[in-house]
């Protein structure tokens, strides 16, 4: 029995499926993620997502934070790894995902019940009333947005460096993860904490844990049950070939 046939077994005898996904799902959709050789911080300086340095610059804040998520991701559609996820979540094989991702693309591959861990780029939020506004051409126009209602700064609906997780996203995610009987982990390193907490509870609590990464991470050696070193699109469709035989 292969790695992939393994997978596929430990899925369909599994009573609670959950998909733990960090920014290695979305690199083939054209979305880099901000560590390592390729990541956005060898070409942008991270004080752009600094919450201090935000408030005292909001105006130039913007500027690159519109280029980075909105211009430029903005453009990446879901690839072949979030739409068999979502696949397998329609026909009751995964319960839900866990993303570390902002570009919502496991909603738009057709995934219904996701945990967002560190929110959205979808909506943005007033820094002083706190409503929130689903991001359009128009909201974007003029830099920084302000709230209709206060005038305010809004700013994306998602984690900032000196910003603490949701409150409901961080209590909803740990307790999916106290659900779990296999927790599969896909294109994260582990390094980002809280989140990389969230397999470890998992498996404390007694899931399996199948690890889908390109290279090994910080969970392979201490808490990973089956590792297939392995592109979550390539790694993905081989599972579902081997679940629906």
């Amino acid at each position: 029995m292969n790695e992939y046939q393994k997978a596929a077994d430990l899925i369909k005898h599994s009573r609670h499926v959950t998909v733990f996904t960090g920014a290695g799902v979305s690199v083939e959709s054209g979305v880099p993620p901000f560590r390592g050789e390729n990541g956005l911080w060898n070409e942008y300086d991270p004080i752009i997502l600094d919450l201090k340095n935000f408030y005292k610059h909001p105006a130039e804040s913007w500027i690159t934070i519109k280029e980075i998520f909105y211009d430029y991701f903005g453009k990446a559609e879901p690839n072949d790894a979030h739409r068999i996820i979502a696949r397998l979540e329609a026909d009751g094989y995964v319960q839900a995902v866990i993303t570390q991702n902002i570009d919502n693309l496991h909603q738009r591959a057709g995934s219904k019940n996701v945990f967002e861990f560190h929110g959205n780029s979808r909506e943005l939020v007033c820094t002083e009333c706190g409503e929130k506004y689903p991001v359009t051409d128009k909201i974007l126009a003029e830099l920084p947005p302000k709230c209709r209602k206060c005038g305010e700064i809004l700013k994306p609906d998602f984690v900032f460096f000196g910003e603490a997780i949701p409150d409901r996203a961080e209590k909803l995610s740990f307790e999916e993860a106290e659900k779990a009987d296999l927790f599969i982990i896909i294109g994260t390193t582990g390094e980002v904490q809280p989140a990389s907490l969230i397999p470890v509870v998992a498996r404390s609590k007694g899931a399996k844990i199948i690890e889908i990464n390109i290279e090994e991470s910080n969970f392979t050696n201490d808490i990973t049950n089956l590792f297939i070193q392995e592109k979550a699109s390539r790694a993905m469709k081989q599972i579902e070939a081997e679940l629906y035989k």
